[in-house]
């Protein structure tokens, strides 16, 4: 979506680590199983790309983010309400979570790997605070059932811009601010899979209740994202359809799976 997240396609790295191990070859052309064994290795000590590190690696690409975007201060209005919505959030569910919003007619929010969690004015304007948070567990979700850090891992060992970056033991090294600046806005755009989205609904179904918050606000903000503004952006955008989502949502509020 142009606004919050899409669904995220991943893409599998296994098929590159096993064709690595099958075309060690010696300079003469023969096979050399000892240089495919090294190569095999490298692959798959990179492709155990540490969580710590991706959250590292997610804290600086935030900083970039909040470097390109409009970040009001706290006295800001805006600021002021997210931080009431977010009241007992920043330290939740084994997450340390930091809140920031962008001034930006988008109607859109994003986390990473790390906690960052961004919320444009955009979407505070599209709905009342109880919506709001309920989109915020949503993404809360992805961070605390590893979608992002997942999301951003498969971005760091498949893209050929980040190759040199990432070492056989499985860290990242240097990154330009360009660098940072594509990763951020990969988790602002992710894409993430139909089973992902519905586990991230059902987690703020779950949130919601354990802030003793409506947890119906999580099938109320779908219907006032799709009554605004249709099923061509934002939440509804992507697959699962909204009529799915909003059976699998009244599923979850009624304890059902």
């Amino acid at each position: 979506m142009s606004t919050l997240p899409r669904m995220f396609t991943r893409k599998f790295a296994a098929p590159v680590a096993l064709a690595a191990v099958l075309t060690g070859c010696a300079a003469d052309g023969s096979f050399d199983s000892s240089a495919a064994m090294n190569v095999g290795a490298g692959v798959l000590q990179a492709a155990t790309l540490s969580e710590d590190s991706v959250k590292q690696t997610a804290s600086l690409a935030a900083q970039q983010m909040d470097s390109e975007n409009k970040v009001p201060p706290s006295s800001n209005a805006y600021s002021k309400r997210l931080a009431k919505i977010t009241q007992g959030m920043t330290n939740i569910d084994g997450l340390n979570l930091n809140f920031k919003v962008y001034l930006s007619e988008e109607i859109n929010a994003f986390a990473m790997a790390d906690g960052t969690v961004r919320v444009y004015s955009g979407l505070l304007d599209a709905m009342p605070d109880d919506q709001a948070l309920a989109v915020i567990g949503h993404e809360v979700g992805h961070v605390k059932l590893k979608h992002s850090y997942q999301q951003m891992q498969q971005k760091l060992l498949t893209d050929s811009a980040f190759a040199a970056a990432v070492s056989v033991g499985g860290t990242v090294g240097t990154l330009t601010q360009s660098q940072l600046g594509q990763l951020g806005y990969a988790a602002v755009n992710a894409q993430f899979s139909q089973k992902d989205e519905l586990e991230a609904d059902q987690y703020a179904v779950a949130t919601l209740r354990k802030l003793g918050k409506d947890p119906y606000a999580m099938k109320r903000a779908i219907e006032t994202l799709q009554s605004k503004y249709g099923s061509g952006g934002g939440f509804l955008s992507s697959h699962p359809s909204n009529d799915k989502r909003v059976e699998k949502i009244q599923a979850a509020i009624d304890g059902k799976k």
